[in-house]
């Protein structure tokens, strides 16, 4: 049962991930749904979201070696999984906010 529920968040973060690529669901991304027109004007959607993209699918991958991890019954896939997803997602966040700030 919980293999299926990590299956499922995989399956939502290449979901997003593919959304994310076609250029559409920028609403979706916190921080730019909530800036003021006037500077959603600025930001490059294009860019922000093919950035965002490839965190969804990095995310999906690192979600990936935890599901694994109940599939082998092991721990140490847990936590390195865990450890993975966030340092990815720190870093994606930190990479991603410069990131169509300025349209070129």
């Amino acid at each position: 049962m919980l293999l299926v529920i990590h299956l499922v968040i995989v399956a939502i973060n290449i979901l997003l991930g593919v959304l994310f690529a076609r250029g559409k669901g920028a609403s979706l991304i916190a921080g730019y749904n909530t800036m003021p027109r006037a500077e959603r004007e600025k930001v490059d959607k294009k860019r922000l979201c093919r950035a965002m993209s490839r965190l969804m699918f990095i995310l999906a991958a690192c979600w990936l070696v935890i599901a694994a991890s109940e599939v082998f019954h092991t721990l140490i896939l847990l936590w390195v999984g865990l450890a993975l997803f966030l340092v990815a997602a720190i870093v994606g966040a930190i990479c991603i906010k410069p990131i169509g700030r300025e349209k070129t």
